[in-house]
């Protein structure tokens, strides 16, 4: 499947509170600039109007920016006390900055910081207050209409297959109104020609449309979540004492797995509501007795696996690996299913309020691909997916396989995934370039595989937050 293209208009409206005092004789005045970063280097987008004599301004102008789904945005917040009328920054006193993503911004609506000085020092007391508001409306509307009475013509139009196609009327109105129609209610409206009602006096209208139903459907993108990270611990990836393993960490304290993990997660982090992640290992010996494990908490707690952001999942990857053997098989399936347990206990759900996704970091080398296939294929019919990023430079055929983009994924028994929910990243590949690529092509495919589980089961999404 392609990537569905997932933009959203937003208005960004800013207020800050105790501003540092630049100025002697009076309060500072105030005004703010918004830069978003283009290769490395930050690239003004706008100014506030200037707040005189105010060290807690709202300001009245309002950024206007397009939110792209599967980037990473980073934008940076900086105040200024108007000094001279320049409009060279040097000119003016720094008050303060804030820098962040504008995924955090939109996730939370609203965003309240402190803000900083360029030495990364509190600027005083000083606060920022974000605020988003989603201009676009991405929601995909089905309507059921039939006319009744119309003028001896077919729909509005009258379809003529030489293509002069006869005008016969037309009506406005609004989602609000045509959501009425639901639960046996139906909606009508006048279908009027503007021509035939200026000629005519006694002209009432030109027929009657019925809508019969009307089902919205929310914006799809606000329910991705990435919730669980599986790592691969399999002698395939070499002894970690040895610097020739994937998991051996330098002296520079990283190695390939933590590059993806850090890399990928800073990407992810943005979509999760709770910024915890249950982070799971798979082909390992674990202490006392040294048994393998395919599906063992990261942090040694079946009980709480939860990591706080990708920093607690590096830290707890770090911690674990003196205390585990590096073993195998490499086996999939067990962290699939355990997965798609949690998914299955959602199925139960009217409204789309639960999507599970399983992140699993691996060097590419598989030993249940039969079972493997059959996992995803059962998986497929939930609300869940499934992001591999492949670490190393093995060959990742077996999971372009999995992926399924050039063909259907089918179980060892014959049956056919009824959709694609397995996106395959190789590391590799983006190693070099900038995290705004991998991110493009990590979440390229989610949007779709969400939108598409959610309308197979004829589930529109509520506003809750997903798993």
């Amino acid at each position: 499947m392609g990537p569905q293209n997932c933009v959203t208009r937003v208005e960004l409206s800013v207020c800050c509170g105790n501003l540092l005092d630049r100025d002697v004789a009076s309060k500072s005045d105030p005004f703010l600039v918004l830069f978003h970063e283009v290769d490395s280097n930050w690239v003004e987008i706008g100014r506030t109007e200037t707040a005189v004599n105010n060290l807690n301004p709202v300001f009245g102008v309002k950024f206007k920016v397009d939110y792209h789904f599967e980037e990473v945005q980073k934008l940076k917040f900086a105040l200024f006390d108007e000094d001279k009328c320049s409009s060279q920054l040097y000119e003016h006193d720094f008050l303060g900055e804030y820098i962040c993503t504008l995924g955090v911004i939109v996730s939370n609506k609203k965003l309240h910081r402190s803000l900083t000085l360029a030495n990364g020092k509190p600027a005083g007391k000083g606060t920022i207050t974000i605020t988003a508001l989603e201009l676009s409306d991405n929601r995909l509307i089905t309507l059921t209409l039939y006319g009744r009475k119309l003028d001896k013509k077919v729909l509005c139009y009258d379809y003529d297959n030489d293509g002069s196609h006869d005008f016969i009327g037309e009506f406005q109105t609004t989602v609000t109104k045509m959501s009425e129609a639901q639960n046996s209610l139906e909606v009508e409206f006048e279908c009027i020609n503007p021509k035939k009602q200026k000629k005519k006096k006694s002209y009432k209208n030109s027929g009657i449309i019925i809508l019969k139903s009307c089902k919205v459907n929310q914006n799809t993108q606000r329910l991705i979540d990435i919730h669980y990270v599986g790592i691969d611990f399999t002698a395939s990836n070499g002894n970690p004492r040895e610097p020739s393993s994937l998991h051996y960490i330098n002296p520079l304290g990283s190695n390939e797995y933590l590059s993806a993990i850090l890399a990928v997660g800073q990407i992810i982090q943005d979509y999760d509501t709770d910024k915890m992640f249950p982070a799971l290992g798979f082909g390992a010996q674990l202490p006392p007795d040294w048994k393998v494990s395919h599906e063992f908490a990261i942090n040694f707690d079946p009980t709480n696996p939860f990591c706080q952001g990708v920093e607690g999942i590096a830290q707890a990857y770090s911690a674990c690996l003196p205390h585990i053997r590096f073993y195998g098989p490499t086996n999939f399936s067990p962290i699939i299913t355990h997965v798609a347990r949690f998914a299955t206990q959602a199925l139960q759900q009217e409204t789309a309020a639960q999507y599970f996704t399983l992140l699993i970091i691996t060097d590419g080398v598989i030993s249940d691909m039969d079972e493997a296939r059959h996992a995803i294929v059962q998986a497929a019919k939930l609300p869940m997916s499934i992001i591999i990023i492949g670490v190393g430079n093995a060959d990742f055929a077996a999971m372009e396989f999995l992926d399924g983009d050039s063909s259907v994924l089918r179980s060892y028994t014959g049956e056919e995934a009824v959709r694609d929910i397995v996106q395959f990243v190789p590391f590799r590949d983006f190693r070099n370039a900038p995290k705004e690529t991998l991110a493009k092509s990590v979440l390229a495919e989610l949007p779709q595989q969400v939108t598409q589980y959610f309308k197979q089961r004829n589930l529109s999404p509520s506003n809750t937050a997903l798993e």
